[in-house]
């Protein structure tokens, strides 16, 4: 695990309260699972049909029946439950979720998530992150700041397919993070050693510096 993903996945996990369930997406959202303190009885949901899941497997407990949304071995806790696709989406679409946790290609300041597709080039589809968009309580957004490239992850507004519309309420990256609101962003935290004017030279949106600004 990279210190990048760490940092972003440890921040999120802070904003998990006793009995949650939460849907943990694929990349670093998978990671918030190792953050989750002890004394916090959280209940992970998987889209392919599971509640309880818990860390990622050791090698040599591997469970073939159990994979987390990365696709990776995971464990499942004694009180978990397994069922089936129909049963999981029922979950999403009925508002059971307290939270979501995505990865993203791009997300702006109203709030829009573009996750899923880039043109010209062959994805093999949505999967269920309209549906947990739009049914979870709290959607957060869990990116690095920039891309490979250096360009910035957090637009004006999004140039690719959306994936939801104005779903987006925290944004975090290994910089800063962001609350959506009517005004746009609000800039709520930087991290530790990272210059305010840093976080907004590498934001392409619009910043508005909280008058609490905290570091984390």
């Amino acid at each position: 695990m990279s210190q990048t993903k760490a940092k972003i996945a440890k921040r999120i996990s802070k904003e998990i309260n006793d009995g949650d369930v939460v849907n943990l997406g694929i990349g670093i959202p998978t990671l918030v699972c190792d953050f989750i303190p002890d004394q916090i009885e959280v209940h992970i949901h998987s889209e392919n049909g599971l509640v309880g899941l818990d860390k990622e497997a050791t090698e040599g407990f591997e469970d073939k029946d159990i994979i987390n949304a990365s696709g990776k071995y995971a464990t499942i806790k004694n009180t978990g439950s397994f069922f089936d696709s129909a049963m999981s989406f029922n979950i999403i679409r009925g508002g059971h979720l307290d939270m979501t946790v995505l990865g993203a290609l791009q997300v702006d300041s109203k709030g829009n998530i573009a996750n899923w597709m880039i043109p010209g080039k062959l994805v093999p589809g949505m999967g269920g992150a309209m549906d947990l968009t739009v049914g979870a309580k709290k959607v957060i957004c869990a990116i690095t700041h920039q891309t490979k490239k250096g360009t910035s992850k957090i637009k004006k507004e999004c140039n690719l397919p959306l994936t939801a519309a104005g779903e987006v309420d925290l944004i975090v990256t290994e910089l800063a993070v962001m609350e959506v609101t009517d005004r746009g962003l609000v800039l709520k935290e930087v991290a530790e050693e990272v210059d305010v004017n840093e976080v907004i030279e590498k934001t392409e949106a619009e910043l508005i510096i909280s008058d609490n600004l905290k570091q984390f």
